[in-house]
């Protein structure tokens, strides 16, 4: 039977897994993996380093030093419960477990629960960066008990991503905290995600730019305001060549989002916490349309449109796209930064909104140079109604909002459709506007419901017997 001498173990050896372990045996951690598929067993024990690989759950549990620090990198769902399942026998009081994948932020309170009866401890560790970050160095957002934080904190803070000499790692709050922000962080990816896709389709559809003009538009776009991973990557995209066919690999991809959901309990949740992102829910919604492709081939030869075409000077209109793009970031992120706010008091969560944007500046799937903008914004009130009304991030969406205009305009006149450019634009009307036709609303709901409504002269709740004589 092996020692109990290893530092930190982690069961789930896919690409994440291993390169997460392998990261940590790099910083000087003796490690032990597990997992179910022995090939990836036999995978991580040809690797250097202080590394066991465990064939059985037991040896795995051995293996380990009290209190156990064990983490799951399992696909979300109920593979989780049933790796618990096979675990829980197996640990001892005040052993700590960790939930490395993209839970569900309900379930992870649930198996918080389950375990606390136990007398264990389990945290939410939201992890992003994908295999690439475990390797290198992920952002890491983590919540739960915060002794049992505590003693990981060590581990995590020394493989996590760095920004200067910080890590992009830090304690978020007790219950499932970790796995919310983590949600709302792949929320924003959502969004950002279809607005780079929709500038690609102006550029590509509207402007007629090859790939290789739209991959030095987004290089010049990562070398300015844009700087990020998304951008940078996306990019990069446009230069790779299929081997087989010699054409661009872009171009022989299937035009047919998949999402795992994460982009969808974000929206939910928002419309559970009454919280508008709009952008975000046209990015789930723009996926789940781009899947209906053979829906769509047939309806290209029924419906009608304008020409495709934006008949504009080039150069100059990339400059004005970019700026779209800008302002539609923007505005993305101060959404999800808005709903982390509300949840955060939904849920007694008590976040640290700089805390957030601070862990988010590297590592993960959305940094982005403007982080540091969101960072300071919260640094200086750490009350902020909403990112848009910082003055600095105010001046910016102010200036760019008059392209972004011209963009969807456009767009509009060539059929191309823009619902996360448009969708932003939409929320930044709505948010600057003191007075909008909601009373219409209401005043409709009270007529046909008698649902009640609000005065603006006088305190209340008032209901008007609207009347046939008045129809």
């Amino acid at each position: 039977m092996q020692e109990p001498i290893y530092d930190f173990g982690l069961i789930g050896l896919g690409t994440m897994g291993n390169n997460l372990l392998l990261n940590m045996a790099d910083h000087g951690f003796e490690v032990a993996g597990y997992d179910k598929d022995l090939e990836k067993v036999k995978v991580l024990a040809n690797e250097k380093g202080d590394i066991y690989a465990a064939e059985t759950i037991e040896d795995f549990v051995n293996s380990l030093e009290k209190p156990r620090k064990i983490m799951l990198l399992v696909p979300a769902g109920k593979i989780v419960d049933y790796v618990l399942a096979d675990l829980l026998p197996l640990v001892d009081e005040g052993d700590i477990i960790m939930d490395g994948g993209n839970s569900y932020f309900k379930d992870t309170e649930r198996r918080q629960t389950e375990c606390e009866k136990h007398g264990h401890y389990f945290l939410g560790i939201g992890i992003s960066g994908g295999a690439e970050g475990a390797r290198r160095g992920p952002s890491m957002m983590p919540g739960g008990n915060k002794k049992a934080y505590d003693k990981v904190k060590p581990i995590l803070e020394a493989v996590a991503a760095k920004v200067g000499k910080q890590p992009c790692v830090t304690y978020l709050g007790e219950g499932s905290v970790g796995n919310y922000v983590k949600m709302v962080h792949n929320g924003i990816e959502y969004g950002l995600m279809q607005i780079l896709a929709e500038a690609y389709d102006v550029m590509k559809r509207g402007l007629g730019m090859t790939n290789d003009e739209i991959g030095d538009a987004f290089t010049d776009w990562n070398e300015k305001e844009l700087q990020s991973f998304l951008v940078e990557i996306t990019a990069r995209i446009f230069r790779v060549e299929d081997q087989e066919t010699g054409k661009d690999v872009l171009d022989l991809i299937l035009d047919k989002g998949k999402q795992k959901g994460t982009g969808k309990w974000t929206s939910q949740d928002a419309l559970d916490v009454g919280v508008p992102i709009p952008t975000i829910d046209l990015a789930v919604i723009a996926r789940a349309i781009s899947a209906f492709k053979q829906d769509r081939v047939a309806a290209s030869e029924i419906l009608t449109g304008p020409e495709t075409v934006i008949k504009k000077d080039k150069k100059a209109y990339i400059r004005r796209l970019k700026n779209a793009t800008l302002f539609s970031f923007l505005v993305t992120y101060a959404q999800g930064m808005d709903l982390l706010k509300h949840a955060s008091v939904e849920y007694k969560y008590n976040l640290d909104l700089e805390g957030v944007a601070k862990i988010w500046r590297g590592g993960c799937i959305i940094r982005a140079k403007m982080l540091e903008d969101f960072r300071r914004a919260y640094k200086k009130d750490a009350d902020l109604a909403n990112l848009l009304v910082d003055a600095g991030i105010a001046k910016k969406v102010n200036k760019t909002q008059k392209d972004t205009r011209t963009v969807i305009a456009d767009s509009v006149k060539a059929g191309i459709p823009l619902p996360c450019i448009g969708a932003c634009l939409a929320y930044f009307d709505s948010y600057r506007t003191a007075r909008l036709p909601m009373n219409l609303t209401q005043a409709q709901r009270d007529f046909f419901g008698s649902h009640t409504y609000e005065r603006l002269d006088k305190e209340g709740i008032f209901h008007t017997e609207w009347g046939e004589k008045n129809v």
